[in-house]
């Protein structure tokens, strides 16, 4: 039996793609005929900017009432192209099938049962605790796999789109991007046999070079972002087509959600991939998918995984940062440099290696700064170091198939303090 190894920035696109999928096959694509017959919804394009009308409606998020906006406008039915309506009922029932294989797969699994298919990999099987469902998610990657298709747009120009970076700590971005402008296993370039679309502009480039630090007008990306929306809607009929919800946009910025403010289906209907999933913005695990924030300085990605064998776990506990957001000052107020097993560093002193602190760590820790997400999650795991992981509202990275308690530790802000309140009494 062998393991399930697969090149990182393919493992990267490949995991992406069953959220993707999986959210378009139970969430989106199940509903084309009412989108396509909708009577709710239609843009109002003025000076490169969605201007909706709204009026205030409650509504229920995990139990609780608020106040959301609600947009009303009117919906002019797209043009849609011959036999468009005839390779919409190929596609779905392409996922219909996909769906019933999976709940087999689900069913097999209650019931602990072997279940052949078509769709089955005999060298490997995923098993253990790692998972939420080892045989759904099996199913859902070989299902992915041969059946998963997606449009990149071809609209937009170096360097706010096609492009990102690769080399700080909003590389993943960049890492995504570039990887679909040149995948050939899952991209098509026929729109019409594709899963869902992809808008390939950039915050993080949008920001570098259109945001100025003094004026600081983030409507830059308002303008961008709903100039590009209205170019795509115009040339092609798939935005129309959906609203918007079998398309999908990746940031790592911590701006990422804000991106999306200025195009009400975007926000509200479109697959969001944010490493910034933060369920106080609005992220919605229903449709968005969250996504690993790693920091690639060198833009390397060799060599990453795996602690060194030669390390014992001599240290209980490690942290080092900068002091910011809520967390973090108290943590540095009360272990900074005063504990032999539990080494806190607001910064490294001089000579000591930051992955080799991790690596000799058993327990590392991770609290959210200004915003929920952490690349230290991942260093951790790289380090085969045990993450603490200090956040709230934070929707962990794909944890609707990673079951996160296996191998991490997750406190709450709340319980951080009285643990440091329970440690001071002792």
């Amino acid at each position: 039996m062998r393991r399930f190894e697969i090149p990182y920035l393919s493992q990267v696109i490949l995991i992406v793609g069953i959220f993707v999928s999986v959210s378009l096959a139970v969430c989106v694509v199940t509903s084309q005929n009412n989108l396509l017959s909708s009577s709710s919804f239609q843009w109002t394009w003025m000076s490169s900017a969605v201007t909706p009308s709204s009026s205030s409606s409650p509504s229920s998020i995990n139990g609780l009432r608020r106040k959301t906006k609600v947009f009303n406008v009117t919906y002019i039915s797209p043009r849609v192209k011959k036999g468009e309506y005839v390779k919409l009922d190929e596609l779905e029932e392409g996922l219909s099938r996909a769906r019933a294989l999976i709940k087999l797969a689900a069913a097999a699994a209650a019931q602990n049962q072997n279940q052949s298919s078509p769709y089955e990999d005999p060298e490997y099987v995923p098993h253990g605790d790692l998972y939420q469902n080892a045989r759904v998610f099996h199913r859902s990657y070989l299902l992915m796999e041969k059946l998963f298709k997606i449009f990149v747009y071809e609209e937009g120009e170096l360097p706010l789109f096609h492009n990102g970076p690769c080399k700080n700590i909003y590389s993943m971005e960049g890492f995504f991007i570039n990887f679909m402008e040149t995948d050939k296993r899952f991209r098509t370039r026929d729109p019409d046999s594709a899963h869902v679309y992809f808008l390939p502009f950039s915050v993080v480039m949008i920001l570098q070079y259109l945001f100025h630090p003094i004026i600081r007008d983030k409507y830059v990306l308002g303008r961008t972002i709903s100039d590009y929306v209205r170019i795509i809607s115009e040339r092609y009929p798939y935005w129309n087509r959906s609203l918007g919800a079998d398309h999908v946009m990746l940031s790592c910025h911590d701006w990422g959600p804000r991106a999306t403010w200025y195009v009400p289906e975007l926000y509200f209907n479109s697959i969001r991939v944010l490493c910034n999933a933060n369920t106080s913005e609005r992220f919605n695990p229903r449709k968005d998918a969250s996504f690993p924030e790693i920091n690639h300085v060198t833009g390397e990605i060799s060599g990453l995984i795996g602690g060194n064998l030669r390390f014992n776990s001599s240290i209980l506990a490690f942290f080092a940062g900068n002091v910011h957001g809520r967390i973090r000052p108290a943590l540095l107020q009360h272990w900074k440099e005063k504990d032999e097993d539990v080494r806190v560093y607001e910064k490294l002193p001089e000579g000591i290696d930051y992955k080799e602190m991790m690596q000799k760590s058993k327990y590392c820790i991770c609290p959210s700064g200004w915003e929920v997400a952490s690349p230290r999650i991942v260093e951790a795991i790289y380090a085969e170091c045990v993450p603490v992981l200090i956040s709230q509202h934070y929707i962990l990275p794909f944890s609707d198939v990673i079951n996160w308690d296996s191998f991490s530790i997750q406190i709450t802000p709340s319980l951080w303090q009285q643990a440091l309140v329970l440690t001071e009494l002792c």
